[in-house]
């Protein structure tokens, strides 16, 4: 795949939608054990709503993929009031507006989107890597799909989502021998070891969600 044109996007994330509700038992049973219990629920029910909510918002956005991505994730936010929910609608919302201005997705436009969705984890849940977190995923993906660019700005959609997939999946690894420092998992910070982080996991499986469609 070349280039996903403007109104293929809401059929990317349909991808990611039906990932995290092909998963949403499994991550509320890992969310039990460390969390609430809720956090397939809350994933499954924002990014299945999330395309149809670009599809809403496409007319209004002229062809512009950032604007349509902006508006689509702060109606989500009011979806899944929680955590995650806030955490994920704001990383839509800052990898829109990292596109702001693109008609088309290419390789270098997903890696802007993906250091755009980062970077609105890190500033909504004030998340550094290490702690633990569904940043602990994203960001390894997103640097890695930057650097696919860096080294060739014609670097094509699969080899820039290929990269951040697997760097997302070292990161769900590498949770495992990390401290959690928020929320009920930091309270029962010795359940957790040799565990993977649940939220890496679900940063793991949107990455994977976005690659299925990409490289179908």
């Amino acid at each position: 795949m070349d280039k996903i044109l403007f109104e293929q996007i809401p059929e990317l994330f349909e991808s990611v939608g039906g990932i995290f509700t092909e998963k949403k038992d499994e991550l509320c049973e890992m969310d039990a054990k460390l969390g609430d219990g809720d956090l397939g629920l809350t994933m499954s029910k924002g990014y299945s709503a999330l395309p149809d909510l670009m599809r809403g918002e496409a007319a209004g956005a002229g062809g512009d993929i950032g604007k349509m991505l902006m508006k689509a994730g702060m109606k989500m936010s009011s979806l899944v009031p929680s955590t995650m929910g806030f955490l994920m609608s704001t990383g839509v919302m800052e990898g829109g507006r990292a596109l702001k201005g693109r008609t088309e997705l290419d390789g270098a436009a997903l890696a802007d989107y993906l250091a755009g969705f980062a970077a609105g984890i890190q500033k909504r849940g004030k998340c550094q890597a290490g702690q633990r977190t569904i940043y602990d995923a994203i960001l390894p993906a997103s640097q890695a799909a930057a650097k696919v660019v860096a080294a060739n700005a014609g670097a094509s959609l699969d080899e820039v989502i290929t990269a951040a997939l697997e760097a997302a999946k070292a990161g769900v690894e590498a949770t495992k021998d990390m401290v959690p420092v928020f929320g009920k998992a930091a309270v029962h910070a010795a359940a957790s070891a040799g565990v993977p982080d649940q939220g890496a996991t679900a940063g793991y499986y949107k990455i994977l969600g976005l690659y299925r469609y990409i490289t179908k």
